[in-house]
């Protein structure tokens, strides 16, 4: 009876931990097995071994055959969390072995355990030529993704106090890609308290990330990160790309799932995560299909997965250093900040705009300190039942300002301009009217920043008159626009417009070419979202643009053909 009972409570608190189980864990149909067999290859292991290990990149896709293997999550402090045995019938990934990206949990046989493994290119054939089967895979890796960032136990451990700055930039950095991570504050955490000291670790070093596999690193750049926790892939420079597309937002994202799903070969950059300033948005409510809204995040993750499963190539993030259209060798190379030079045969730039920064004293001095230029639930809970200030009259301010006004007690929303109607859309100025907390504050502007290490003070005035006022303030949210990020093109041939923005289907002077709307100056180049020059900045003209550039992108490299190397 007593055994009877554990299993029920071992059933129960895994039914707590993944509310859609049978999606999440689904069990496969010896016929549906049959099916997969011709994509994958027999591998056998003993009892204890190990299938995958956190932090080693993944093999592919493992199903079991016979026997049962154990899934654990561990973190770099060597806490090891149980997550569930799988046993005949079932398999084992999760969204990142769509390219081999390391493994985030550990895989141990328990027994010995018969599998077909399923590399990463058989697992995509898969999911393409079987469209039920791949579905309900699909459907599942995305769900354990979900559910392992939900867990809260394993992936990277960042300690260091909660107002840090650089906790907040590591952990955006860390979610809008999807990474599972927790963190801890050494001022209540024993565990955390003693890795600091042992460090002897000062303020700026902080945070410490302790990776999964022990590494310590001290307050590390994203791309540091990124290369400890093995995100980004290896060999890029080794290939040659049909296309490569830098920037991911919603124009890169959508190249890259089209491009793919018609065979081209692809390879996307992004600086810091996927999604663009679209993924940082609270929920846009006006995009096509979504009638209750969607988060920029979700958006933009589900279009990532999407890419994956094509084929195309993630390498985020990575920073592009510069374009070279000489083509020397017969093909564009784009340098990297890692050192590195990758090849392709066109590219589409979609690398969006930077968010703008404001003449205000002190700015700088307080980025990351209490200045924000998104609104997250990570500065929302920084911020929670404080009074905060957010400049900026757009559909991004707007969507953050309705965002925050759930956490904050108030919201002092500063707005250069006389009202809202030309810059913003209609639902959004009636929402931000019907919400009590939001004050709108017309034709006023921040002059100055103040505090000692973090800010404590902003000082606005009104552009109607002469005085000047001060509020005591913790949390400033930047919304005024953005320039195009551009400054990569430096050199390349690539023309564009006073603003910065890329000029694109404009004819030379004897008009012998023609030149397709989406394509730049230089023959090969072509430029998507708000990065060119003439584009409506709205997500869904983004997508559309991404989707479009496909067909120029063919009748390019139809009419090149291959080139000689």
């Amino acid at each position: 009876m007593a055994a009877d009972e554990t299993t029920i409570d071992r059933l129960n608190a895994t039914a707590y931990a993944f509310p859609r189980h049978e999606q999440t864990f689904p069990t496969l149909t010896a016929h549906e097995i049959e099916r997969m067999r011709r994509f994958g290859e027999l591998r056998s292991y003993r009892d204890g071994e190990a299938l995958f290990e956190t932090g080693k990149p993944g093999p592919g896709m493992f199903v079991v055959l016979s026997g049962s293997v154990a899934i654990t999550q561990r973190d770099g402090l060597g806490h090891v969390t149980p997550i569930i045995d799988q046993g005949e019938g079932q398999f084992l990934a999760e969204i990142g072995q769509l390219s081999g990206r390391a493994a985030l949990v550990d895989g141990h046989a328990d027994g010995d355990v018969e599998t077909l493994l399923l590399p990463p290119d058989k697992l995509r054939a898969l999911l393409v030529a079987e469209a039920d089967l791949g579905e309900r895979i699909m459907r599942a890796l995305i769900l354990r993704r979900v559910s392992l960032i939900q867990g809260g136990a394993g992936g990277p451990v960042l300690i260091g106090p909660g107002a840090v700055g650089n906790m907040a930039r590591l952990q955006n950095f860390l979610s809008r890609n999807g990474q599972p991570h927790h963190f801890l504050d050494p001022e209540t955490d024993k565990d955390a308290a003693d890795l600091v000291a042992r460090y002897s670790a000062s303020r700026a070093e902080l945070p410490l990330v302790v990776c999964p596999d022990g590494a310590v690193l001290r307050n590390p750049s994203e791309t540091a990160l990124a290369m400890a926790l093995g995100m980004i892939g290896s060999h890029a420079d080794d290939k040659l790309y049909d296309v490569a597309v830098v920037g991911s937002g919603p124009a890169g994202l959508a190249t890259a799932v089209y491009a793919a799903s018609e065979g081209l070969s692809v390879a996307v950059f992004d600086s810091r995560a996927f999604g663009g300033q679209a993924g940082a948005s609270a929920r846009i409510e006006n995009y096509l299909g979504f009638p209750t809204g969607i988060s920029g995040q979700a958006l933009a993750g589900r279009a990532f997965n999407q890419a994956q499963k094509f084929g195309a190539e993630m390498l985020i993030p990575v920073s592009v250093r510069s374009l070279d259209c000489s083509k020397a060798s017969g093909v564009f190379a784009l340098a990297t900040e890692c050192g590195h030079t990758l090849r392709a045969k066109s590219i589409v730039i979609a690398s969006g705009a930077r968010y703008r920064r404001p003449a205000i004293d002190n700015l700088d001095a307080y980025e990351g300190r209490g200045v924000w230029y998104w609104a997250s639930p990570i500065e929302a809970r920084l911020c929670a039942n404080q009074e905060v200030v957010l400049v900026g009259g757009g559909n991004s301010a707007g969507q953050a300002a309705v965002f925050l006004s759930a956490h904050v007690r108030k919201v002092h929303m500063m707005i250069r301009g006389g009202g809202l109607g030309a810059s913003m859309s209609r639902y959004l100025i009636e929402r931000i009217e019907a919400t009590p907390n939001i004050e709108l504050m017309f034709n006023t502007e921040v002059i100055g920043l103040e505090g000692a290490e973090t800010l404590e003070r902003v000082r606005w005035r009104s552009r109607l008159a002469p005085d000047e006022f001060t509020l005591d303030i913790r949390n400033l949210f930047l919304f005024v626009g953005a320039d195009p990020a551009t400054g990569w093109l430096d050199g390349c041939g690539v023309q564009v417009d006073r603003g910065g923005f890329v000029l694109t289907g404009v004819q030379d002077g004897e008009g012998a070419r023609f030149v397709p709307q989406l394509e730049t100056s230089v023959p090969g180049v072509f430029a998507v979202g708000d990065v060119r020059s003439g584009s409506v900045k709205r997500v869904g003209g983004a997508i559309g643009e991404g989707a479009q550039v496909v067909a120029a992108l063919h009748g390019y490299l139809a009419d090149e053909g291959s080139p000689t190397l």
